[in-house]
């Protein structure tokens, strides 16, 4: 299982810049595009009321001025990825997603 700090930098790196926050507080200045992200409901395997594998989800936020922005192709393109919904807020493109990691 990959650590989160590996997350950071896969998406500092897709989104070639470090505009990348986990669980930012409401008091950060966010520059855009970015990415924001923060951990989510896990997925585990059980067997026999014992949990034997577990991996972390986590939802991803693409914050962009525009509304098809490139970055969440290639973020969907990881492996255990989804394409949640679509919101605009603050006149700000909002796509959310889920991944495994």
């Amino acid at each position: 299982m990959a650590s989160r700090l590996d997350l950071q930098n896969e998406l500092e790196t897709i989104l070639g810049s470090r505009n990348v926050y986990y669980q930012p507080p409401e008091s950060i200045k966010m520059n855009y595009p970015a990415i924001r992200y923060s951990k989510s409901r896990p997925d585990k395997k059980r067997a026999d009321d014992i949990v034997y594998m577990r991996t972390n989800r986590y939802e991803i936020i693409v914050i962009s001025k525009r509304a098809d922005d490139p970055i969440i192709a290639k973020i969907e393109d990881l492996p255990m990825c989804e394409w949640e919904r679509h919101y605009v807020a603050d006149n700000l493109h909002h796509d959310v997603l889920s991944l495994y990691y």
